[in-house]
């Protein structure tokens, strides 16, 4: 053997013993009991803030409709056209009648320079001319009433477009194109204002709810059942404070709650009670054979059975249901 092989060999054998000791030191963590939530697994509806109607201002026909249930509108858009054929009837009246006043309105107005003439000359009297001013004003006084018919009418024919209120997803369209609806009649209602969870829990938990009570919100289509599996996180912002048929009511704000369905469903967690749970690191469980152990100080594997990880104070944690005790010490890496 040359000397550069057993030189690498006995650089090796200096290394050896450090990797030995880097694997055997490991750090000793006491097995704590603390005070945990007690979480009641419920359901909660997905409602809307506001549900608001968009109505017809006028009566008429549907001529045409632009949204369906499902569809996303913003403040203002027309989502429908509703035409009353007699407005269209009436203008064609008003028109003609602002056409025949504006017609003795020209021949009033000749019939006053006229006469303001031959006053000049002394032909006619004050009296006339007096009497051919008085008509000229009372034409055009007739003629600025005829056009504010109009003007009306042209007012009415425009809120024949319904306009969406608020903000927010069409949840029903009660009318279809081709219909006759009267004024205040509804085309479309709208949820808006934003989502949030109602939750109803039984009356023996009222006292255990509060106000910001942090919840775990499930998975959508409840695929997943699993709280381990969130689709987040949220707050309970309202407490009712009359129970119902045995159940109380709260609401819960979620953010990204905007793809849910009005009125779907999913798992929601909410603690109704404190209890003390004996925890461990979650780095000290390791499997084997879908077995979960943790190494004791002293070297001895124990199987544990294990329950809710969480965020404790030195890290993540897991909750230990069996197998060891408050006071053990286990072996983290």
């Amino acid at each position: 053997m040359n000397r550069s092989r057993i030189g690498a060999l006995a650089a090796f054998a200096m290394l050896l013993p450090s990797y030995c000791c880097g694997v055997a030191h490991a750090a000793e963590v006491p097995v704590t009991s603390i005070q945990r939530p007690e979480l009641k697994a419920v359901f909660g509806q997905v409602e809307s803030h506001d549900v608001v109607p968009a109505r017809a201002r006028i009566g008429g026909t549907v001529t045409s409709l632009s949204v369906e249930a499902g569809t996303a509108v913003k403040a203002g858009d027309i989502i429908a056209f509703v035409v009353d054929d007699k407005l269209a009837l009436q203008l064609g009246a008003v028109d003609a009648r602002i056409k025949a006043i504006q017609a003795q309105l020209d021949n009033a107005k000749i019939e006053l320079e006229r006469g303001s003439k031959l006053l000049e000359g002394g032909i006619v009297s004050k009296t006339r001319v007096d009497l051919l001013q008085t008509q000229f004003d009372v034409l055009a006084s007739q003629l600025t009433a005829a056009e504010a018919d109009r003007a009306v009418l042209l007012q009415q024919q425009s809120e024949g477009a319904v306009i969406a209120p608020a903000p927010g997803r069409v949840l029903t369209v009660p009318v279809t194109k081709g219909s006759v609806i009267m004024p205040g009649e509804t085309i479309a209602r709208i949820a808006g204002g934003g989502y949030f969870l109602r939750l109803s829990l039984p009356e023996r938990h009222a006292g255990h709810i509060k106000l910001g009570d942090d919840v775990i919100v499930g998975s959508r289509g409840m695929t997943d059942l699993s709280k381990d599996a969130p689709l987040g996180h949220g707050k309970v912002v309202k407490v009712y404070p009359e129970i119902s048929n045995g159940n109380v009511l709260a609401d819960v704000e979620v953010a990204d709650l905007g793809d849910f369905f009005v009125g779907e469903r999913t798992r929601v967690w909410i603690p109704v009670a404190m209890r003390r749970v004996v925890s461990a690191p979650a780095s000290a469980i390791s499997t084997r054979a879908g077995v979960d152990y943790v190494k004791l100080s002293d070297g001895t594997d124990v199987p544990v059975i294990i329950g809710q990880r969480f965020d404790g104070n030195g890290g993540p944690s897991v909750e230990i249901l069996s197998g060891l005790g408050e006071g053990d010490k286990v072996l983290t890496p």
